[in-house]
């Protein structure tokens, strides 16, 4: 009885062990996070070894900056050391994401003539932060290619969407901005539609099925935008009306290849625009944007020999 007497120690020595401020001891008590006894005279008593190390570990998890949630979870082992700094971690990745995001858009508003400030401001404060907008740049496309189960059109996506840089540069931040206010164009879409789709979607009878045949031809058709093949007739083009004649139940002729062509959307300004905007984040990696245009171009190019 007597050794466990002299093993509790008073709120005060307490404080002065762990270097902790008395209110915020009896706050950690209020919220369950330290235990005490109570004299008989109803003061505070805490077990001298076992009351300091937990008060220690807990001024140092939040000298790290861990959250009072999280350090209760270490501390009721619901939740590993290991784990709860591996998800501050993250967290911080987040904030300071978002802290450079923000740096880049502030320095983007200084470094533009004062004539331009009030578009920019405009275009930066509708994307303050970047991963809102390779979310909605992802839901962008999602929707473009609706018709097909997400299984098919997400490896599209991530091939073809951006991801927002870490640490971006003036340029970066307004051209991921810029990206945003493109695909906020209601015609947009249906720009972007109609270029993928062609005319007369209605009589597509499998999406999946044509989307994985043209697929196949942007695969080839990369390397010869990389190797700067002009665009021009062949067995890519061949395949690509055929892709898309067959989905409507048509056969490759030079009146189908002229009824691709109706309404085409391919050289939409804002279409290239796009794509020239993703240019700046993938660098040389060729995108189905500029592959579907070295299509477009060859198809345009035989309809106009078949003419002459």
């Amino acid at each position: 009885m007597t050794d466990n007497t002299r093993s509790l120690v008073s709120i005060g020595e307490l404080a002065r062990r762990t270097g902790l401020a008395v209110r915020t001891i009896r706050f950690y008590c209020d919220e369950g996070i330290l235990e005490s006894q109570r004299s008989a005279g109803g003061h505070r008593k805490f077990d001298a070894g076992s009351a300091t190390e937990r008060l220690l570990l807990v001024r140092r998890l939040r000298a790290l900056g861990l959250g009072l949630d999280s350090i209760t979870d270490v501390l009721q082992e619901e939740r590993s050391m290991t784990e709860a700094i591996a998800a501050e971690s993250e967290r911080l990745d987040i904030e300071l994401r978002s802290l450079a995001w923000r740096r880049a858009s502030l320095r983007a508003i200084e470094t533009v003539a004062p004539a331009e400030r009030g578009e920019r401001l405009a275009l930066l404060a509708a994307a303050q932060d970047g991963g809102a907008v390779h979310e909605y740049l992802v839901r962008f496309w999602r929707h473009i290619l609706a018709p097909l189960p997400r299984c098919d059109s997400d490896p599209w996506v991530c091939w073809n969407v951006p991801e927002p840089p870490a640490d971006p540069s003036v340029d970066e931040v307004v051209a991921y901005a810029e990206l945003a206010a493109l695909v906020a164009d209601p015609q947009m879409n249906g720009a972007v539609r109609q270029q993928y789709w062609r005319n007369q979607p209605e009589l597509i009878r499998d999406p999946r099925a044509l989307y994985a045949d043209v697929g196949d031809v942007m695969v080839d058709v990369v390397p010869l935008v990389a190797e700067g093949v002009r665009p021009q007739a062949g067995s890519e083009l061949d395949r690509f009306v055929d892709a898309h004649a067959h989905a409507r139940g048509k056969r490759d002729s030079p009146r189908f290849r002229e009824q691709l062509l109706i309404d085409a959307t391919d050289s939409d300004h804002r279409i290239h625009r796009y794509w020239a905007l993703t240019e700046r984040f993938f660098g040389p990696r060729v995108t189905v944007g500029r592959a579907h245009d070295w299509v477009y171009n060859a198809l345009a190019h035989s309809t106009d020999l078949a003419d002459a």
